[in-house]
């Protein structure tokens, strides 16, 4: 009997290690929304500055999307995917819409102006990539 119960427990405490909460650091997002998700590709003589950029340029779009922005992340880019491997991003932004049409009408109205201050904080040309988001289980 002892053998069995500490099994359960065992048995248990997989099962909860292994489960797939809501994303914990921002319970705003939710499946089904749509991310924007804007690269800055790493390369030689490619400049980014990150302070710039976290405090003028990510806070002037939060302005300008207003109440259809639900959610915005950015990370650093701090290494590549093995040792010795340059990073492949200096850093990514993300914006997090309800739905595709308040996306689209939200950053057709301001990328004229997001655009132009960009040279304010680098030399590169961003990716833009539109998804729709999973979660997993």
């Amino acid at each position: 009997m002892k053998t069995s119960v500490s099994l359960l427990l065992i048995a248990l405490c997989f099962l909860v290690s292994f489960r797939h909460p809501q994303p914990a650091d921002n319970p705003k997002i939710k499946k089904g929304m749509i991310k924007v998700a804007i690269f800055y590709p790493n390369g030689e003589g490619k400049t980014f500055d990150m302070d710039y950029y976290t405090t003028k340029h990510m806070p002037m779009a939060a302005r300008l999307f207003g109440a259809s922005l639900k959610a915005m992340a950015i990370d650093k880019g701090v290494a590549g995917g093995s040792p010795d491997t340059p990073l492949s991003y200096l850093a990514i932004g993300y914006f997090y819409f309800e739905t595709l049409s308040a996306c689209q009408q939200t950053m057709q109205a301001h990328s004229a102006q997001l655009r132009a201050d960009v040279p304010n904080y680098t030399n590169i040309k961003p990716v833009v990539q539109i998804s729709e988001v999973q979660l997993a289980e």
